[in-house]
């Protein structure tokens, strides 16, 4: 796996480093002795997708770059930031770029034409849900409180593990032969949110229960949390109409990019289960 990118001592900057996907991006290249930095807020030097003037001291002197767009790439004006710093990327010598893409979401597909237009050596990771939305993130009070409600019925989702995202990203950021690719990565298996939630419920042994709500009954329990507005839209946004069943099929990416079968989410679930943070 040594080729031309690989051979350079400069760092990988990691765009969203302290992020589920980026984290764990940032330890496997670590673990591999490659050098990184931390694209955030508190990295050295920061990086803020909402100050233009931190992008260019982020990217300077290093050979390759892992895009993670914050809040998320589906919302409105994300392809044209994601687009002018992938500009910026390429006009300063860092064409090797990998972007974190959503499946079925209109604005995360703009924003990877305009990728694959930028003149750079890229590679989209499109992902399915999270499984680790369950367990590091908004979900996990409810699962804690012993009850998720969300509005979405029977739909079924291929949870895709995010240690499985950030291995494929290693291999792109790492490897030229994954330069030009689209990788749609989902787990092997769909499953409703009522059926994750049992899983859950069972490794844990405790009475977790999923219940349907109306779009409306989700809206005003997010305006109680006093979430910031981008939030509040970009939820009911993914609900609403990201989870309607256009997603309801499996993808080949983790295998095409790996030669191996995606992680179950059941592996998931023991896994987490284990740890400790789903107890009361």
């Amino acid at each position: 796996m040594t080729n031309s990118s690989t051979s350079s001592t400069k760092p990988i900057l990691i765009i969203g480093g302290t992020g589920k996907t980026g984290r764990r991006v940032a330890e496997r290249l670590t673990a591999q002795g490659v050098s990184v930095r931390i694209g955030s807020r508190s990295g050295t030097p920061s990086f803020d997708w909402e100050d233009r003037n931190t992008w260019l001291p982020a990217l300077d002197g290093v050979r390759a770059a892992y895009i993670t767009y914050y809040p998320d790439i589906a919302i409105p004006g994300a392809t044209e930031t994601v687009e002018a710093l992938t500009r910026l990327a390429v006009e300063n010598g860092v064409k090797r770029l990998v972007l974190l893409s959503g499946r079925g979401e209109h604005e995360a597909q703009r924003a990877e034409k305009a990728f694959q237009a930028s003149g750079a050596d890229w590679t989209i990771v499109r992902a399915s849900w999270f499984a680790q939305n369950f367990s590091e993130n908004v979900m996990l009070a409810s699962i804690l409180a012993g009850e998720l409600a969300l509005p979405v019925g029977d739909v079924r989702e291929p949870f895709i593990d995010t240690n499985d995202i950030a291995d494929v990203v290693v291999a792109a950021l790492t490897d030229d032969r994954h330069i030009g690719q689209l990788y749609e990565v989902t787990g092997p298996r769909l499953l409703t949110f009522a059926d994750a939630v049992a899983e859950i419920a069972s490794a844990t042994k405790r009475d977790i229960r999923y219940v349907t709500i109306t779009p409306e009954q989700f809206s005003q329990g997010l305006a109680q949390e006093q979430l910031p507005p981008e939030i509040v839209g970009l939820l009911n946004d993914l609900f609403t109409q990201v989870l309607d069943g256009r997603n309801e099929y499996l993808s080949d990416g983790v295998q095409r990019a790996l030669g191996r079968a995606p992680r179950d989410f059941s592996d998931y679930v023991q896994e987490t289960a284990a740890t400790g943070v789903w107890s009361v």
